[in-house]
């Protein structure tokens, strides 16, 4: 998938956090009927969204993860105790177009506040075909299979977590000025973090990587990096032969030094195409979830693993 680096400008990010702000249902303040604690009570889908709500909530909000330690996200089935979690909460924040069941609960369910991360900011479609080769970006117009990986670009990130504190300062006003001056240090801490990327990864010997299933399309396109997935943007699926040829064919071609895998899926065919295109093999994790093999113990430590694992296979001058 070759991407090239398309900065969003502060009008469009605007526009995109006001249209995600104008989907949210009626608010409410009132303490939440499943948090006993009396705290604004959170159903996040799964470990970003979680991470946001933490980050931005600090002490006045209790979160609960509908995806747990160690669970691949996009296999995720609802259950019917998860279900009745949901009504009782006065906000779910979740990332539509990432896990079907979670997307129908939500629709269905009468929880008061509806955020939806993909609403906060642009998606664009990345490796929604066979190997995650970029394709017409004209198409992005007319297809809806967009790539929720949005996270993994600070950037968009970042956008995300404004229209979350906006949402949860109208939730919960009582404790507005907290949530937007944790919103701002959040904020902050993502733009250093963009920062280091664009420095890190600004002078390589070569800027394409192989990776698992395409989850970086957003990262690469922000720091004018190549993805080439094994799988597409789903993590289940198999790769051709014709694509594993593709692939080798396109290491020799590219510098590639590296297959990456993640931590949350098999890495059977990753280690198997290094082997055979005679490449080594590191983790690049796209922080679905944090386990004991994780490489930190929250996102910005991750990312920052993620950096290294990135100039070490680019080879950064």
């Amino acid at each position: 998938m070759n991407v090239r680096r398309r900065l969003i400008s502060g009008t469009a990010a605007a526009a995109a956090t006001a249209l995600g702000l104008g989907a949210l249902s009626a608010c409410s303040s009132s303490p939440a009927a499943g948090d006993s604690s009396g705290k604004y009570d959170i159903v996040a889908s799964f470990y970003p969204m979680a991470f946001l709500a933490e980050q931005i909530g600090g002490d006045h909000v209790h979160v609960t993860s509908l995806t747990q330690a160690g669970q691949e996200p996009h296999d995720l089935e609802i259950s019917a105790r998860q279900t009745a979690r949901l009504e009782e909460s006065d906000a779910a924040l979740y990332l539509k177009g990432l896990q079907p069941s979670v997307d129908k609960a939500i629709a269905q369910s009468g929880i008061r506040t509806k955020i939806d991360a993909a609403s906060l900011t642009t998606l664009r479609n990345h490796g929604d075909e066979a190997g995650g080769h970029a394709h017409d970006p004209h198409e992005d117009e007319k297809s809806d299979g967009k790539d929720p990986h949005v996270w993994l670009d600070p950037v968009r990130y970042a956008q995300i977590a404004e229209g979350v504190g906006k949402a949860f300062a109208k939730g919960d006003p009582a404790h507005a000025a907290d949530y937007r001056k944790n919103t701002e240090a959040l904020v902050k801490k993502l733009d250093e973090l963009n920062t280091r990327y664009e420095t890190g990864l600004r002078n390589t010997r070569n800027r394409t990587f192989i990776t698992t299933h395409a989850s970086f399309g957003y990262l690469a396109e922000r720091y004018g990096l190549t993805e080439e997935a094994i799988n597409g943007l789903d993590p289940d699926s198999e790769p051709s032969a014709a694509r594993v040829r593709d692939l080798e064919r396109t290491a020799k071609a590219d510098g590639v030094t590296t297959v990456f895998y993640e931590t949350l899926v098999s890495d059977r065919t990753a280690k198997t195409l290094a082997r055979d295109a005679h490449l080594k093999t590191d983790v690049l994790d796209p922080i679905e979830g944090i386990t004991g093999k994780s490489r930190g113990t929250d996102y910005f430590q991750v990312m920052e693993a993620n950096l290294k694992a990135l100039q070490k296979a680019l080879g950064s001058k």
